[in-house]
């Protein structure tokens, strides 16, 4: 598992976990906002990640961090 707090956001993701690659998005209270497809950077279940959360998954990645 991994997990990464930032800008009021706890994201995490499970080793080996099913298709889609995703990650699971928490506000900082670790209410579950929704699931994010890594690969499509869009919400899984009808759910519309905003913008901010979208920068943040892309740094992230330029990163290497996911």
């Amino acid at each position: 598992m991994g997990k990464i707090r930032r800008s009021g956001y706890i994201l995490e993701w499970f080793i080996g976990d099913h298709e889609p690659r995703h990650i699971h998005v928490y506000d900082s209270k670790r209410r579950l906002i929704g699931r994010l497809d890594l690969d499509r950077l869009t919400g899984v279940e009808g759910w519309t990640p905003d913008r901010k959360l979208l920068k943040l998954v892309a740094d992230l990645t330029e990163e290497g961090r996911l």
